[in-house]
């Protein structure tokens, strides 16, 4: 579902199928963990992505980071690509010790590629019951 889905914002574009941001032509070197964070804040745009969230996308159970460090580095890297400052921002939103959220508008919200998986009809078959019991009474 969500690995077919361009999303726009300002003069940007986050290609999740090729995991690539570019601006206007130019393609824009995005880590891991920095194209993880703007991915699920597009998602939910306006909304508060919490640091737990974040923790949980980015570091599955029994990874050992010093989380803190690390995520504060990637949302860095992130505001460094998009040219945004922390201070005074145009994109992503600090809200201390909660998380984060993306301010700016989606320009054509999102855009739906073509499915991946084919169309299908729900169909339901119904075959004569026998009655195994050998109790009459449950003809």
């Amino acid at each position: 579902m969500d690995a077919e889905r361009l999303l726009r914002f300002e003069s940007f574009e986050l290609d999740v199928r090729s995991r690539e941001l570019r601006k206007g032509k130019d393609r824009i070197r995005l880590q891991e963990q920095p194209f993880e964070i703007l991915r699920l804040m597009l998602e939910r745009p306006g909304d508060v992505v919490t640091r737990e969230e974040l923790a949980h996308r980015l570091w599955p159970d029994g990874t050992f980071v010093d989380f803190e460090h690390s995520l504060n580095a990637a949302v860095k890297r992130l505001r460094a690509a998009l040219g945004d400052d922390a201070d005074n921002p145009r994109f992503v939103e600090t809200l201390p010790r909660r998380g984060y959220r993306f301010i700016a508008s989606l320009a054509g919200a999102m855009i739906a590629m073509p499915p991946v998986t084919p169309d299908y009809k729900a169909r339901i078959a119904v075959l004569p019951f026998t009655n195994l019991s050998g109790d009459a009474s449950q003809e």
